[in-house]
């Protein structure tokens, strides 16, 4: 059986994914952002065999987060689902200078894959609505452009996509791997979602611990656990190493 970090899964896909692992025998370790959420997740998953507390909105939150994931061992996988949605009104900006918006869904993923032990199978969560969110490197944090919560959102999973597919061109004895859930009504979602709920944690289980293409894919982009075609701009490697670039600059942290 594999052991399994999941971020972001004090409720929504990140708890359903979690409930699907542990059903099947798998050592899962859940996390939430305070206390509060992480007895929360504890009393929905009792057989969860840890909750990492700490907010990935900060940096030191990230490598918080990061040095407590390690000191439980080394994940056969890490499934990045950490991720605030698209309904943000305004640019948030948290106490590094950073858009809110960018350090939880691209940052944090970012950093934890750089400090954490390399598992053998990383899975980062992206949308559909990634194609349509191809950004200006030059402005990732939305300081010179008006503010539109929708393509700042769309752009971030574009960006997952980017760096799944740097960290496998990198890492390539790691699994790493993307993938959309489809729209569920997910308190993310919204209740008008359209996409079937129970559907939507399964891929990312799947690519934690399936086997078959599930085990031997790297660098590709899935829905309902069939390979699909990503928007081409996140196959280009000077993007890729764009955003290691900026990411790393941001953070302090490299990506060896």
């Amino acid at each position: 059986m594999a052991r399994i970090f999941i971020t972001g899964s004090s409720d929504g896909l990140g708890l359903m994914a979690g409930e699907l692992l542990a059903c099947e025998g798998h050592e899962v370790v859940l996390h939430a952002r305070n206390t509060d959420r992480g007895e929360a997740a504890r009393r929905a998953l009792p057989n969860a065999a840890a909750v990492v507390i700490g907010d990935v909105v900060t940096i030191a939150g990230m490598r918080s987060v990061a040095e407590r994931a390690n000191a439980i061992g080394r994940f056969d996988a890490v499934i990045h689902n950490v991720g605030i949605g698209y309904r943000e009104p305004r640019r948030i900006e948290t106490e590094d200078g950073l858009s809110h918006l960018f350090a939880i869904n691209v940052l944090a993923p970012y950093v934890l894959t750089a400090l954490m032990e390399k598992p053998d199978r990383l899975v980062y969560l992206s949308s559909g609505m990634h194609p349509g969110g191809i950004p200006d490197m030059d402005d990732l944090q939305w300081t010179r452009r008006r503010w539109s919560g929708s393509q700042a959102y769309a752009e971030t999973k574009f960006l997952d996509v980017l760096l799944a597919f740097a960290v496998a061109r990198r890492w390539p004895a790691v699994r790493s791997n993307a993938l959309e859930p489809g729209w569920v009504p997910t308190r993310m979602g919204g209740p008008e979602a359209p996409d079937d709920m129970t559907a939507a944690p399964v891929t990312q289980a799947w690519l934690a611990v399936g086997d078959g293409l599930a085990a031997h894919a790297t660098g590709r982009y899935f829905y309902h656990q069939r390979e699909k075609s990503p928007e081409p701009g996140t196959r280009r490697v000077a993007l890729q190493e764009a955003l290691l670039d900026r990411c790393a600059a941001l953070s302090g942290v490299s990506l060896s």
